[in-house]
């Protein structure tokens, strides 16, 4: 099995951000508890990029570049992408348009 995925054109290879079901206390969290908190909706659809392809070119032959890079912090869209499992962990992949941005702290 492959080891490393390196995208083609201009996919995005993502690894989504899983909120903690537990508190610093040891507290259990249900799956459900703050549903309708602006944050925690953040944290279910945003990603870690792990690898980005090389990008498009237009019709002139110019390279259009990412508008991500290894290691941002990207808002997802709720459904789209594609499943990916690599050494029993899950990844997304994504068109670069697909994203919908960056997150910052």
């Amino acid at each position: 099995m492959a080891k490393r995925l390196i995208p083609t054109l201009n996919r995005v290879l993502v690894e989504k951000i899983v909120p903690p079901s537990k508190t610093a206390a040891g507290i259990l969290l249900p799956e459900k508890s703050s549903q309708g908190m602006v944050d925690d909706r953040e944290q279910l659809n945003s990603g870690k990029v792990i690898a980005v392809g090389p990008g498009l070119r237009n019709r002139e032959g110019e390279m259009i570049p990412m508008s991500v890079k290894e290691g941002d912090t990207v808002l997802l869209p709720e459904y789209g992408g594609s499943q990916v499992n690599l050494d029993d962990k899950e990844y997304h992949l994504y068109r670069d348009e697909d994203i919908l941005g960056t997150l910052h702290d």
